[in-house]
């Protein structure tokens, strides 16, 4: 329709009142983008947009780019269109796109953190804030009833006891997670008086980045930081890539583990060949999203990417005007989410 707020184009989301895209996927000249994560933030485009608290993630990804950075709330005028940013609770500046032009408003949320429990919420970055609006574009990685997350103190309790376990034996403790999120999310939750903390290169590298952005974080240091027996006793937080390689094996005996929302899934546990899966996501769940949802007050509601088809029909039956958009969101550099 042609007053629709956002479009699809080749390129991406389009908002033909204010010529710009919301994390397109090709080359345009001006991209509002919700967070810094691969699959949503790209390089080639000629100007961004993007909310402050995540800019030196998203500059240390991308390079040299043009970026505006925008306080939590701080409305600009594109073409017309107003447009504002607000916490998605999903990754250090990840956004909810807001989008007002002649008495419409559209949110497009990219992806954000809501559980079953109400008062959870991700604490490296600020909680997810509902918007009221006339549409809502929403993801639904998790968007099946099997995915119902549990109290993270809870999984935290589980991280720390294989990790105290494992010292105990003289094991490393390997915890594998997305170096840009979970990584910080898995460092900001466990008991940092365990033992000694490891972090690859890649994780640290983002670690900077939160650390200047006022996130707590314990101290961590370098696999050559430590000598073989304090080494035993660390837990060392590293992206999945490293699983069996070079880098790995210079931990000695080590004991593994993957944090992600898919190890809700015996299968997926396998699939990684680790000794644990930790469930433990930075998306929202089944009940998370359906509480979002209801919470904009959206007559319509637009699905980008994960299970479409469930989600579109679940809203319908609730007497929703519901479907989807075809995108290129949902991989994570091939990272579990």
């Amino acid at each position: 329709m042609s007053e629709d707020l956002l479009v699809q184009r080749p390129e991406g989301l389009y908002c033909p009142a204010g010529d710009f895209h919301v994390d397109p996927w090709r080359p345009v000249a001006r991209a509002v983008i919700t967070h810094a994560h691969a699959d949503h933030a790209r390089r080639g485009h000629g100007a961004y947009l993007a909310q402050a608290d995540g800019a030196g993630v998203l500059r240390a990804r991308l390079g040299d780019i043009t970026l505006q950075p925008l306080a939590w709330g701080e409305a600009v005028d594109i073409g017309g269109v107003r447009v504002s940013l607000h916490p998605a609770g999903h990754v250090l500046g990840s956004a909810q796109v807001r989008l007002e032009h002649r008495g419409q408003v559209w949110v497009a949320s990219g992806d954000y953190f809501a559980s079953a429990h109400a008062d959870e919420r991700n604490p490296t970055c600020p909680p997810f804030e509902p918007q009221r609006c006339h549409c809502f574009i929403t993801e639904s990685t998790f968007g099946l009833p099997i995915y119902r997350w549990r109290r993270q103190a809870e999984v935290f309790a589980e991280i720390d006891a294989w990790w105290r376990a494992n010292a105990e034996a003289g094991r490393a403790s390997l915890l594998l997670g997305y170096s840009f999120g979970k990584a910080q999310r898995l460092l900001a939750g466990v008991d940092a008086s365990i033992g000694p903390i490891v972090t690859h290169g890649a994780v640290e590298s983002v670690n900077e980045a939160y650390r200047a952005a006022g996130v707590a974080l314990p101290a961590t240091q370098t696999i050559d930081a430590l000598d073989k027996a304090a080494l035993s006793r660390a837990l060392v937080v590293a992206p999945p890539a490293v699983h069996g390689s070079a880098w790995a094996r210079r931990l000695g005996d080590y004991a593994d583990a993957f944090a992600s929302g898919w190890m809700q899934l015996r299968g997926a546990r396998r699939r990684q060949g680790v000794d644990r899966g930790f469930v433990l996501s930075d998306h929202a769940d089944w009940p998370g999203l359906q509480r979002a949802i209801v919470a904009t007050g959206a007559e319509r509601v637009l699905i980008t990417h994960g299970y479409e088809a469930v989600m579109v029909r679940w809203l319908c039956e609730q007497g929703l005007d519901a479907d989807s958009f075809r995108t290129e969101y949902g991989s994570q550099d091939g990272e579990p989410a």
